[in-house]
């Protein structure tokens, strides 16, 4: 049975994309047939982070206005297989966008057998990222260590649990999972972040993972290939635990703490 995930938060930066193109790369990697949706209508930047930006023929907007059927629009990622991506329109505007019509292209997303339907969500509450949740089974809230973010989060959240199509039509509540990215252990130690149990004590909601602050999530990005294929990288690892718990695996928590320095470290300064 198809689960349709959004990746989502009330900040934008935060790092929902590079999250979803992540999620949906992992996912497909563990065998789950799994397709990717840009819901970002007029800016469109989930193609670039995938690297499938030159192959855009039709998006989202295309199939709900009959302009092109599904899998004209689909385009299947040419390094993992069982992933797909359905890319957002540039040119349209938001209010393309229908509840009806998105219920369509998941219902024949369904029909096409796919085991994760995964919703990049645009930043903030218009539209498009209501429509991004309103029909989600899991929700992965994406929030930096930072009280705004964390507190975006949190009215995220509150609409999660009250204007999604579970909670109109009074069934089991989505399922929520918190991940934190761009943390930075020796920057909490100094009170310039806020820890992970301080988020988790202000949301409650059960903690999928930890992104370490990395260079390797930028430079994936340029490169336009999803950074958890970098397997070598603490965030492509980080990544990687995340799908692991999503799909039921326990993992330990890595990356959450300093470093520890060893003597010649201590004594020249250097890890």
């Amino acid at each position: 049975m198809s689960k349709v995930l959004v990746v989502t938060s009330g900040k934008g930066g935060v790092g929902k994309t590079t999250t979803s193109a992540a999620i949906s790369s992992g996912l497909a990697m563990a065998g789950k047939k799994t397709v990717v949706i840009d819901f970002d209508v007029g800016l469109r930047n989930l193609d670039l982070i995938m690297g499938v930006e030159r192959r855009v023929v039709y998006d989202i907007v295309n199939v709900i206005q009959g302009e092109a059927g599904l899998n004209q629009a689909l385009i299947r990622h040419k390094e993992v297989d069982n992933l797909y991506v359905l890319p957002a329109s540039q040119t349209k505007d938001k209010d393309a966008l229908t509840e009806e019509g998105v219920g369509k292209v998941l219902d024949d997303l369904r029909a096409e057998g796919f085991d994760y339907i995964v919703c990049d969500s645009p930043a903030g509450i218009e539209r498009g990222a209501q429509l991004a949740m309103y029909y989600a089974d899991e929700a992965i809230v994406v929030s930096n260590p930072e009280i705004s973010s964390v507190r975006d989060s949190d009215r995220m959240l509150g609409i999660l649990a009250s204007k999604s199509r579970r909670a109109k039509d009074g069934e089991t509540a989505i399922k929520e999972h918190l991940l934190i990215t761009r943390y930075a252990p020796d920057r909490v130690g100094t009170g310039e972040m806020l820890s992970v149990e301080d988020m988790l004590e202000i949301l409650a909601v059960p903690l999928l993972g930890v992104i370490p602050e990395s260079n390797a999530v930028l430079q994936a990005s340029n490169a336009g290939r999803p950074v958890i294929l970098d397997e070598n990288t603490d965030a492509g690892q980080a990544y990687q635990d995340a799908v692991a718990r999503l799909l039921g695996e326990e993992r330990p928590m890595r990356f959450i703490e300093t470093e520890k320095k060893g003597f010649l470290g201590r004594l020249f300064g250097r890890s």
